[in-house]
């Protein structure tokens, strides 16, 4: 990752309040976003679904299923200060870590609630996004 580091990525969270799926992607996330090399590299944005500037962004990504939140979607920033989603390099193919809970189009990873894990996004899925997201 070492041309990455001067990438500036936004980690978007989509979430509601009183879910506990969403407060552990939250507490998961900041966990990794405090070290290296996260650290200054990724700024996290929460988005609560259930407000009306987080529906806004919800709407925009156009990406995530509503039924499979939390979500989490990667923006890069460029020079101008414009955020823009990261599209994934190969489309609509799922991985060994993150499954049927990668998002087809662009970086990042919903809850899949289909299978075993009952919905759970691993630390190790959230850190292979954000791996993605540096490489890309």
């Amino acid at each position: 990752m070492t041309q990455a580091t001067n990438k500036k990525l936004v980690a978007h969270v989509f979430g509601k309040k009183g879910c506990a799926k969403c407060t552990m992607l939250n507490r998961r996330l900041d966990a990794l976003l405090a070290k290296e090399p996260w650290k200054g590299m990724v700024e996290k944005r929460y988005n609560d679904v259930e407000t009306e500037d987080g529906l806004v962004y919800f709407c925009l990504a156009q990406c995530v299923n509503p039924n499979r939140i939390p979500a989490l979607l990667m923006a890069s920033v460029g020079e101008d200060g414009r955020e823009e989603y990261i599209e994934r390099l190969e489309a609509g193919v799922a991985d060994d870590v993150c499954g049927a809970s990668m998002l087809y189009q662009y970086v990042g990873i919903q809850t899949d609630y289909g299978v075993e894990g009952k919905g759970i996004i691993t630390p190790e899925m959230i850190e292979h996004v954000l791996k993605e997201a540096a490489n890309s």
